[in-house]
């Protein structure tokens, strides 16, 4: 109990920022060297007080220096207390001289933190680019723009391998299905188990063929590759997804919930990438389902953008784990949604490619069970002009 309150007493504190410290410093410096300018003064008046008072002991004058003494004592103190107060005075000034100060000094870094914050994986062209002269912090933003630089070159070799590892990955594939047709289409006999194990092979080369589909899909959606790019409607999209897929949903005995009359959700961008978002995102409510299920699909819009919403239900999830499949490769286990199709990049591909067209995918879990899956996308020209109110 003692360290949590301890902690809490911690958090409560405000951050002692640079700037905080700055002022701080600039303030006890500036009454330092007050307190020191007062006491050189004082210190000299005091010693010709002591000098007067002993000469004055042996002379007949001795009641005109007390009287001048006195006075001589109380200027001094009446100029100590006004010195003390117009120290006090300064010193407020010196603080808020120094808290402008500071500020304007941090205001560079405070440029360069918040170009920093905006750049990421997705926009590592940008750089801070600060202007002046060639000083510490002109240094500091021509590192980070050089690390920046090595990071864009990073990524883009990255996609580059992944796009041309897959391209050539496909040739032996079709080679390796060529060949089990031959085999298994040679006159005579072919034994049962030939026949069977070509069904299987083909089906596991079917399964390598569409990761490897997916690989490229996701490399061209990271890299920006804008095949088509056309003007479509989610809802219309949508639709067409889930009359594509009507044999798997009467399978699985899925009810499906689709709002109909809906055409508002109008967005631009490459009609396979938008196609292949939502086709993921029908996929993945229909495979990660429970048998006799259901699924809600909708469209709406809202200010500047155009929202896709699949809803389903089944069991119910960990939030911290569902966060986590937009990532590569992620996946809910077999146990919890009752299959194991997939590689884990159906959802990765949806963000990368809401990213690639300045939208969002938002994860939740539901709180009575199953998934809630957002897309957010901004609205077409056409279709923002209609929204705004006239």
């Amino acid at each position: 109990m003692r360290m949590q309150l301890a902690g809490v007493g911690r958090s409560a504190l405000p951050r002692r920022t640079v700037r905080l410290r700055l002022t701080a410093l600039y303030g006890v410096l500036f009454l330092l060297s007050g307190i020191v300018l007062l006491a050189i003064p004082n210190s000299e008046g005091q010693s010709r007080y002591t000098s007067v008072r002993v000469a004055s002991n042996g002379g007949g004058q001795a009641s005109i220096d007390q009287l001048r003494l006195q006075e001589g004592a109380a200027v001094s103190h009446q100029f100590l207390v006004g010195s003390v107060i117009a120290l006090g005075i300064m010193a407020v000034v010196s603080v808020v001289l120094g808290w402008m100060i500071a500020g304007r000094v941090l205001r560079p870094l405070r440029e360069m933190t918040a170009a920093a914050r905006r750049i990421s994986e997705d926009n590592l062209h940008e750089r801070l680019a600060v202007p002046g002269p060639g000083d510490e912090l002109k240094d500091l933003a021509d590192t980070i723009d050089g690390l920046l630089e090595r990071l864009e070159g990073a990524f883009a070799a990255q996609r580059r391998f992944v796009a041309n590892a897959s391209h050539e990955l496909r040739t032996p594939l079709a080679t390796m299905r060529a060949s089990l047709d031959v085999a298994v289409a040679k006159p005579g006999h072919v034994p049962a188990q030939t026949i069977a194990l070509a069904d299987r092979l083909r089906t596991e080369l079917d399964q390598v063929d569409q990761l490897l589909e997916s690989f490229l899909m996701l490399a061209r959606a990271q890299h920006g590759a804008f095949p088509g790019r056309a003007e479509l409607s989610l809802g219309q999209v949508a639709a067409a997804a889930v009359a594509a897929r009507a044999g798997a949903i009467a399978a699985r005995n899925l009810t499906v919930h689709q709002a109909s009359g809906y055409d508002g959700a109008r967005v631009e961008g490459s009609q396979p990438l938008l196609r292949r978002m939502v086709d993921n995102v029908i996929d993945n409510a229909i495979g990660h389902n429970e048998r006799g299920g259901w699924i809600r699909v909708s469209t709406e819009t809202g200010g500047p953008v155009a929202r896709l919403v699949v809803e389903t239900g089944g069991h119910v999830f960990d939030t911290q784990q569902v966060q986590r499949l937009s990532q590569p490769f992620q996946r809910l286990g077999a146990d919890r949604t009752g299959s194991d199709n997939g590689a884990g990049l159906g959802l990765s591909i949806v963000a990368a490619i809401a990213a690639a067209h300045g939208g969002t995918l938002d994860l939740q879990a539901r709180a009575e069970g199953g998934l809630r899956v957002s897309i957010e996308l901004p609205l077409a020209a056409r279709a923002a002009r209609a929204e705004v109110p006239a």
